[in-house]
């Protein structure tokens, strides 16, 4: 196995100031007469990672509407001319570039200039060959095909996935505390304040799971949607996708061998699978193998079968869950 970089776990302060010129004045200053009928500053959020963001730091000053509706796969999500114009229309709009095409080119088409690209508020990594068991080769041709035509990150290759590492997801809260009190400066003391209130709830979930995988019985799992390689690399894991970033993407039956391969060496308890998506390549892996599935949550969406009922609760569901594959001490 390669020696594994962790990513430190301090803020990158110069990305999120790179980030923070990038917004363009965000809309500019609106006050209550700008914000529509509720006077509160109407915010749009692609899907739930960016709602729940704008949510925790507008808090009772903003009025978020999500494109993105529970139960639906983000990235299949296509716009009706509705929401499109309300993008025009919206005082800021948060979105994550490479996660929904519908709704990068929507954004490009429509010249939205109150745009907050989470992107731009960290580093993005790539997570293919450099990430994974010296020998298996996460980026053969074949997986590019599959991920042809996927725009995944402002980088070409980039993972987009940064939410699912507390400290980037805490990188990007900053960025978007930042961008609500120039769009809203009327109640910039109340979004700082509620900034460093989730920053803060943020420190303490990475504390959480950096402690609670510190020491466990092997490093690597099997997932069926390659979301986790920034948490893998922050936590010192081995993420051994089933098929690509992409969720819906098959595997070749070259993998499938590779990964049965890697399960018997590694002493892969558990084959994981995610709440949006289908977990029939899970099962059928983890039976010819004898191996365990369970839920992932990449967090894309709240729904009914989530376990937990935000952000932070189903992230500490996966921390559970990660334990018991992994065999925490």
């Amino acid at each position: 196995m390669n020696v594994r970089r962790l990513i430190p776990t301090t803020a990158v302060a110069g990305a999120v100031a790179l980030g923070i010129v990038s917004l363009s004045a965000c809309a500019g200053t609106s006050d209550a007469a700008d914000k529509g009928s509720s006077g509160k500053l109407d915010v749009v959020a692609s899907f739930y990672p960016m709602q729940y963001l704008a949510e925790q730091i507008g808090g009772d000053h903003v009025a978020v509407d999500t494109l993105t509706k529970p139960g639906v796969e983000p990235h299949d999500l296509e716009l009706k001319p509705k929401q499109i114009g309300e993008l025009g229309e919206a005082d800021v709009v948060l979105y994550l570039k490479g996660i929904q095409p519908a709704v990068d080119d929507a954004i490009a088409q429509a010249g939205v200039e109150n745009a907050v690209d989470a992107t731009t508020l960290t580093t993005l990594e790539k997570h293919g060959t450099e990430v994974g068991h010296e020998g298996h080769d996460h980026g053969t041709e074949e997986h590019a095909e599959e991920e042809a035509g996927h725009d995944h990150g402002s980088e070409a290759g980039a993972d987009p996935h940064i939410w699912l590492d507390p400290v980037k997801y805490a990188e990007v809260a900053q960025g978007v505390g930042t961008a609500l009190e120039k769009a809203d400066p009327a109640h910039a003391a109340d979004y700082k304040k509620n900034t460093d209130a989730l920053v803060k709830k943020l420190g303490v979930l990475n504390t959480d799971f950096a402690d609670g995988l510190r020491n466990t019985a092997t490093k690597t799992f099997i997932t069926t949607h390659s979301a986790f390689g920034y948490l893998a690399e922050r936590y010192g894991l081995d993420q051994e996708g089933i098929s690509g970033i992409d969720p819906e993407s098959e595997p070749s039956p070259a993998r499938i061998k590779e990964l049965q391969d890697v399960a018997k060496k590694d002493k892969v308890t558990t084959v994981f699978f995610e709440t949006l998506a289908s977990d029939k390549t899970a099962k059928t892996l983890a039976g010819d193998t004898g191996l365990r599935t369970d839920v992932l949550d990449p967090l894309e969406g709240i729904t009914d079968t989530s376990r937990g009922d935000d952000y932070i609760e189903v992230m500490k569901s996966n921390l559970t869950a990660l334990q018991k594959a992994l065999g925490a001490k």
